[in-house]
């Protein structure tokens, strides 16, 4: 029944409504007071499967943000979001929740009439975006320019009108190789959090479903890597500050073989679960330049990560629309996603590159952006594997994947499936890159160097064919015109598109 409070004159009066927290809202500011309602729905678990690390994590999460709430939390373990809603709102109680972050969940809201409050856990609010956008067409609303209007219009990094040092974006000094000979930075190991009771039953259930095969789950278990609580992510935010900005920059899209973690934040993890709002974030890094702690590189990468691109994907989800993930095939990409990819273990996989970064997936449920894009994502773009399928994959595969984050940048920068409104060219490269950023190259019987024969690496030989497949429909574009040269002036062009088709060793 709903709760009633005396007012000064002895009426009755409605009090506050029930807030409905989602798995993604679960810091303080998504807590105005009042009751929280907690929904544990183990069907959204059984729509497809997910890796082990994300569905331990987003449950160790709302267990936790409920033992914290105590008695103004109502948790409710359910099948579905509306087993738990329905009798709620049936029982004359009303609902509220800030507004969901899928088209999918918004609906569910429209559907049963729940009140929703103005977005939160962002940089820009919508209103804003919108503003900006307002008269651009889809393919002008190019990140940079985005990134630019917002630290001008929020003064973040700036002296008056002028960016702080002159410029806005010290992303060309942020390309820089890992060191010659290093197995890792040098770094301290990267904050852990430990497990409780919690954690343990979190597990023990999703053994129980998964053995009784309500559930299907890939990747392997392990210990708990990543923040579920808010004081878990403030350490690891913490951490970071201490250990790992100073050389955050330099090396963001440098990889070595013994260090997986690099000088990377991993806050992605906590901050899509609303355990951090991303302007503390950018407000503890700026602080720590102000203080002479973070050079200005290192501590703009962040800010543009943030309110740049997190924010920009966010805004473009809603101005996409609901199909976008689901229709934009431009490339006409149609393999499925390999099996090794499910089982991510590594094996069978000669690439070193490759199996060490599945590995490492299967391990924790996490890559850092470059491996995402630049290994994974390339390979997946060369061999043109179906770019529906491939968001499934990076959705499920990843601890921080949410349906909000995906589209943009598997469907769009990854795979170029919407024909150029995200990115401007396709993301791919040839094994140059790769041994250039990373040490992944050494030892491996693949040679970066070799297009064609047994030690050709699948990478400089996957890249020929596939500017060769998808030649016709990427000619137009300025920004390809020099690869598209080159590639035909390639005397062995035909063998490499011979062998390509019939590749069996990657």
């Amino acid at each position: 029944m709903p709760r009633f409070a005396k007012t000064k004159n002895g009426a009755s009066n409605q009090v506050a409504k029930l807030r409905w927290l989602m798995a993604d809202q679960l810091g303080p500011h998504f807590d105005d007071g009042g009751e929280i309602l907690l929904i544990e729905a183990k069907g959204v678990l059984a729509r497809k499967p997910y890796h082990w690390a994300k569905a331990h994590l987003i449950l160790s999460a709302l267990r936790h943000r409920a033992a914290e709430l105590g008695d103004r939390a109502r948790f409710v373990q359910v099948t579905s979001y509306r087993d738990a809603l329905k009798p709620i709102i049936q029982s004359g109680e009303r609902v509220q929740l800030i507004n969901p972050t899928s088209w999918g969940a918004r609906s569910l809201a429209n559907s049963l009439s729940l009140e929703t409050l103005p977005s939160r856990g962002f940089v820009s609010s919508e209103e804003f975006f919108s503003e900006w956008a307002q008269g651009k067409k889809p393919q002008s609303l190019k990140l940079e320019n985005y990134y630019r209007h917002w630290r001008e219009r929020s003064g973040v990094l700036m002296e008056g009108p002028n960016p702080v040092g002159g410029q806005f974006n010290y992303d060309h000094d942020n390309r820089q190789p890992p060191p010659k000979g290093a197995t890792n930075l040098g770094l301290p190991q990267p904050w852990r959090p430990v497990e409780d009771e919690i954690d343990a039953q979190v597990r023990a259930d999703l053994t129980r479903w998964s053995e009784a095969g309500e559930i299907q789950l890939f990747g392997r278990d392990g210990p708990r890597r990543f923040a579920a609580t808010r004081a878990e992510a403030l350490a690891a935010l913490d951490d970071f500050i201490e250990t790992r900005l100073m050389d955050f920059g330099p090396f963001e899209d440098a990889s070595l073989t013994g260090d997986p973690v690099m000088a990377h934040s991993r806050l992605s993890v906590p901050l899509n679960l609303g355990l951090l709002d991303p302007r503390e974030v950018i407000a503890a890094c700026v602080a720590a330049y102000e203080r002479g702690d973070a050079p200005l590189g290192s501590v703009e990468a962040i800010v543009r990560q943030l309110a740049g691109w997190r924010d920009w994907v966010w805004h473009l989800y809603w101005m996409l629309g609901p199909d976008y993930a689901s229709t934009n095939n431009y490339l006409a990409a149609s393999k499925p996603v390999p099996e090794s990819w499910w089982k991510l273990d590594g094996e069978g996989i000669e690439s070193n590159c490759m199996r060490q970064v599945l590995t490492s997936v299967g391990e924790t449920g996490y890559a850092h952006h470059i491996q995402r894009l630049m290994i994974l994502g390339n390979w997946a773009l060369q061999r043109g594997i179906n770019p529906q399928e491939l968001n499934d994959w990076f959705t499920s595969a990843f601890v921080d994947g949410t349906p909000w984050v995906m589209p943009a940048n598997v469907i769009g920068m990854s795979q170029h499936a919407d024909g150029g409104t995200v990115a401007t060219k396709p993301y791919s490269s040839g094994g140059a890159y790769i041994n250039t950023m990373s040490d992944f190259c050494g030892g491996c019987p693949f040679n970066p160097k070799v297009r064609v024969g047994e030690n050709a690496c699948p990478f400089t030989a996957g890249y020929w064919a596939f500017l060769a497949r998808v030649e016709p429909r990427i000619r137009g574009n300025h920004r390809m015109a020099q690869p598209l040269a080159g590639m035909r002036r390639l005397a062995d062009l035909d063998a490499v598109i011979e062998q390509e088709a019939h590749r069996t060793r990657w």
